[in-house]
């Protein structure tokens, strides 16, 4: 459900409300009940919230929610649309009880609505965020997130680094180690051989080391390996034609060398429709890509549209169809 003081609730109850995720799936929602409910409400939906007490009652009819709630946050303690340490807390711990369910192969998949990291850390989370608590709470070694607006596709080589700590990741075994999970992971989603354009990092890819070497001394000798092991990565392509390129059809996939580079070209892309799909995870979770907008909290006026697209992208994998 996310923080319940943003628009984490609104969103999932406009979502489960929609006609286009109508008997799509059995959705469990792990959260606040009377979050809920109140969401519903204020946004003018009509929701029937079910409290339940195992992911076996979960429904797939239009127009019922089925509430998993741990009972562990008091709703009369928080206000929505401000910053909570209670409400931080209670959102991550939600986040580990649906990871443990879809590891005990209970649920099939876990959508997420937005975090706030400030919150959550005055709860007492060191975790930046849903990618690096899962990975822990997993197990996972390796764990990149990619977004998804369109037919655009962008998988980061570091997401949560000032843009200064993130170049210095920017190294041949860190890029060759994101090429082959990319490959990995269209393979297992039924695109076999996935084309990956890898960006550069410099204006212009480095103008033949004018402008930096990374591209020579890192980007390509990480591209050339990957090829020799027969990943068909791309590049270095200099960051101000590989989206639009990819846009286009060019590739399936762009590796982005920092979090802005690949965020914002999603977001000029189309922001409302983007969400992420993580990889490296021993289960499928997909999610927003908007945060919980404590300025519009408890308005009803947020759009659902990302909630309801990352819904849709988690029963596609889940189900074996692939990428939306």
């Amino acid at each position: 459900m996310g923080d319940v003081c943003g628009i984490g609730p609104e969103v999932v109850a406009k979502a489960l409300a929609s006609e286009e995720l109508a008997g799509t799936c059995r959705g469990l929602v792990v959260g606040s009940a009377r979050a809920l409910e109140q969401a519903a409400r204020l946004s003018g939906v009509s929701l029937e919230v079910r409290e339940v007490e195992s992911h076996t009652e979960a429904e797939s009819s239009p127009g019922i929610a089925t509430v998993l709630d741990p009972h562990d946050l008091e709703m009369d303690s928080i206000t929505v649309g401000q910053l909570s340490a209670e409400a931080g807390r209670a959102a991550m711990d939600w986040v580990v009880l649906a990871a443990r369910l879809a590891m005990d192969a209970k649920v099939q998949a876990i959508a997420t609505a937005p975090l706030n990291k400030e919150a959550a850390s005055l709860g007492g989370y060191r975790d930046i965020g849903h990618t690096e608590l899962l990975q822990r709470v997993a197990g996972a070694s390796q764990v990149a997130t990619m977004l998804v607006s369109g037919r655009l596709r962008v998988v980061h080589l570091t997401t949560h680094r000032s843009l200064r700590r993130a170049c210095d990741y920017v190294k041949k075994s860190y890029i060759l180690s994101r090429l082959q999970l990319i490959h990995e992971s269209f393979d297992e989603w039924g695109i076999s051989h996935p084309r990956i354009a890898v960006a550069a990092l410099n204006p212009h890819g480095s103008d033949g080391g004018l402008i930096g070497d990374e591209e020579d001394r890192e980007i390509w000798p990480a591209v050339e390996a990957a090829r020799e092991m027969g990943i068909d990565a791309i590049g270095p392509v200099p960051a101000d034609i590989v989206f639009v390129q990819a846009i286009g059809g060019d590739y399936d996939v762009v590796l982005a060398m920092y979090h802005d580079q690949g965020h914002i070209a999603i977001k000029v892309h189309g922001m409302e429709q983007s969400i992420s799909i993580n990889l490296g995870l021993p289960f499928i979770r997909t999610s927003v890509d908007h945060g919980t907008a404590f300025d519009i909290a408890g308005k009803g006026v947020a759009s659902e549209t990302s909630m309801v697209r990352a819904i849709q992208a988690a029963v596609s994998l889940a189900s074996g169809q692939g990428l939306p």
